[in-house]
């Protein structure tokens, strides 16, 4: 079983007076770049405005002699897909804040158009926030192929995992076929928000083990209120499945620095948590990756930490600042300040600190563009319903523990949200027979 828990982690205009840095640090009336310009190392201090400051004080992880960081359109129009904004149009204002930061009467789209959201004088804006990025615009969900590697102070450790993994979404559909006759869901008396499912291929001692993971609409009640999610795994050397706990999704996986809530920056469940709208910044952060790694290549220069995105494209954007806050007195983080796109809802940064309230770990993502041209051959097509995907997809998630100088980095370059071509392919994929079936 101890190569289990790491599979389940392996596997979503310019507010000048907020940008407290970019203006006090520079004076400059614009940024000192602009779309095509190559950065290079002894260029880096012209980034320094734009990035958060525990990047900056922490940089020699992530940026290096020899990188080409190549600066892309500022503000591109990364918007969702036009069924997805007509929803949060035809829902807007039925969404509110419960008790304990739960969503109540959300339907689908955004819960809270994010260009209504004030950041500082809302004091419920944080977790409106949060909400937004729960569901925010993924299409179906994911299907890719990932590899997961462990490194440590520069040195790539034997431990790694290499499979596939595919999440769909169950309710909150905004396919017309969906949305106008069933209210959202897949399927009928729909109970489960999602389903994530995981097989991993490699290494030899690791393969064949599978998992399948429910969230349930509960969760976005009171805590007091919310079924925890159900996880149940196929253990080869076992030959049978076992339903394993994911109650506790704030311990740290074995061999990992990452926590079963750290992917995409927050992968947990926003009601446990208090949240803080602290801020609206410009920055700097991947975008639209150039760059085709795991399952394309492996070869790809990630700098000499193997945990940096510097080698690639990065856009200035207008971000939000997120500060999470655990109810629970036994979460090993302090707070975590996230920063989040306020047009695609990805994360860009996020930053946790331990009970010292000292920098512990930073998490970053490089993320790719459905509607460019250039990223074939990963083709993301629409499908009925969705002729144009228009989903900014997160590609690669890394986590670097500042204390240790250890990290870990998620590669799934082929990542898309096209669904499966019918819904009995998907009440296959997500029964839990499926693990043992044939085996």
């Amino acid at each position: 079983m101890h190569r289990v828990a790491p599979v389940l982690l392996a596997l979503s205009f310019v507010f000048v007076s907020f940008s407290a840095w970019s203006q006090e640090d520079t004076g400059a009336v614009g940024p000192p770049f602009k779309e095509g310009d190559i950065i290079t190392y002894d260029e880096i201090e012209s980034l320094k405005p734009y990035l958060p400051p525990e990047f900056w004080a922490n940089r020699d992880f992530f940026f290096y002699e020899g990188m080409q960081l190549e600066i892309g359109p500022a503000y591109y129009d990364y918007s969702p897909a036009k069924p997805f904004l007509a929803a949060t149009e035809k829902f807007r204002g039925q969404s509110k804040i419960g008790p304990e930061n739960s969503l109540e009467g959300h339907t689908a789209g955004y819960p809270f158009p994010p260009e209504e959201i004030d950041c500082l004088g809302d004091p419920q804006a944080g977790a409106k926030i949060i909400w937004d990025f729960d569901y925010q615009w993924e299409g179906d969900g994911s299907k890719t192929h990932y590899y997961y590697s462990y490194w440590d102070r520069g040195e790539e450790l034997p431990l790694y995992y290499e499979g596939t993994s595919k999440t769909i979404w169950l309710s909150k559909r905004v396919e017309p076929k969906y949305l106008e006759k069933q209210g959202g869901d897949m399927f009928r008396g729909e109970k489960r928000k999602f389903a994530f499912g995981v097989e991993v291929d490699a290494p030899f001692d690791a393969r064949g083990i599978m998992l399948m993971t429910y969230r349930y609409k509960s969760a976005d009640r009171p805590p007091s209120e919310a079924k925890n999610d159900d996880t149940w795994v196929y253990v080869p050397t076992l030959r049978r499945v076992r339903r394993i706990s994911t109650a506790q999704r704030t311990d740290s996986v074995s061999g990992t620095d990452f926590t079963f809530d750290d992917l995409r920056s927050f992968a947990g469940i926003p009601p446990q948590y208090e949240w803080e709208c602290l801020g609206e910044y410009e920055m700097l952060a991947p975008m639209n990756t150039k760059v085709r790694a795991y399952p394309y290549t492996r070869d790809h220069n990630f700098g000499p930490y193997g945990l940096s995105y510097a080698d690639d494209r990065w856009e200035l954007r207008k971000v939000w600042k997120v500060r999470m806050t655990p109810k629970n007195a036994d979460h090993p983080y302090h707070h975590k300040d996230i920063y989040i796109d306020k047009q695609t809802l990805n994360a860009l940064y996020s930053f946790a600190y331990d009970q010292k309230e000292e920098l512990w770990k930073i998490i970053w993502h490089n993320k790719r563009w459905s509607e460019d041209a250039s990223n074939e051959p990963d083709y993301y097509p629409g499908w009925e319903g969705v002729p144009e995907p228009r989903d900014n997809k997160i590609v690669s998630d890394t986590i670097v523990n500042v204390q240790t100088g250890t990290g870990n980095r998620i590669e799934f370059w082929d990542n898309s949200g096209v669904p499966f071509k019918s819904k009995g392919r998907v009440r296959r994929y997500i029964d839990i027979g499926r693990l043992t079936k044939g085996r």
